[in-house]
């Protein structure tokens, strides 16, 4: 394999862990053969395995070498929320409009996210959600076609991309980063605020086991606040 980094080090061998590749208390080759199979250096390994060790997916022990966890310790997990139920919890109407709906030849960053080779296309989507007819969020998301059967012919005038690929595509991790940003031109204009707001966003990505399914930018109209029960 080539050269990997710890991230999707990490996202391969939870992968394999989840598959029963290695079951419970099995343990897992050392770091000198898990780096040689992925191309890396050894460092790489260790940042990926330690990884997992937080998570509780694996016990690591300096002379016991790394095992599969045999009791799991169940971590607290972000609900990808449905944005029709998320407005409608607020009291307020759910619309939804599907502004731009194409497949073209995604940039390079998001070819890296999806793992998709130079040639690939992938579908672009861009989705206003509006609560009581007015915009709430702006969603701009890539779909690798290949690996959410359906998509290309989903009834997204319907039911948004959101909902459809959580009620139908099936996901085993993801990524999500939050941050704020300022509104460039086209978010300002979809949102309907000033170019230059800010605006939180929510960065995400998601995969089935080998297979990156999507990645998204969600942008929530200014004021919103991201709230968790304890």
């Amino acid at each position: 394999m080539s050269q990997s980094s710890h991230i999707n080090i990490r996202q391969s061998l939870h992968s394999r862990i989840i598959s029963g590749e290695w079951p419970l208390g099995a343990r897992i080759p050392d770091e000198i053969n898990l780096a040689e199979e992925y191309g890396c250096a050894r460092a790489t390994v260790n940042r990926a395995l330690q990884a997992l060790a937080e998570d509780g997916l694996v016990i690591r022990k300096r002379k016991g070498g790394t095992r599969v966890n045999p009791t799991p310790i169940k971590h607290a997990k972000l609900e990808i929320p449905v944005l029709r139920e998320q407005i409608e919890m607020m009291g307020a109407q759910y619309q939804h409009e599907t502004r731009v709906k194409k497949i073209k030849r995604p940039p390079a960053p998001i070819r890296a996210r999806l793992r998709l080779n130079a040639s690939a296309d992938a579908l672009y989507i861009e989705t206003l959600h509006l609560a009581d007819g007015k915009p709430f969020a702006f969603e701009i998301r890539w779909v690798n076609s290949s690996a959410a059967e359906g998509v290309l012919d989903a009834p997204l005038d319907q039911i948004s991309v959101n909902e459809w690929l959580l009620r139908t595509i099936p996901f085993s991790s993801g990524e999500v980063v939050f941050t704020a940003v300022n509104a460039n031109a086209s978010v300002a204009k979809a949102l309907e605020t000033t170019q230059g707001a800010a605006i939180f966003v929510v960065d995400r990505t998601t995969w089935l086991k080998d297979e990156y399914v999507t990645t998204m930018k969600l942008y929530y109209r200014e004021g919103y606040k991201l709230t968790s029960p304890l």
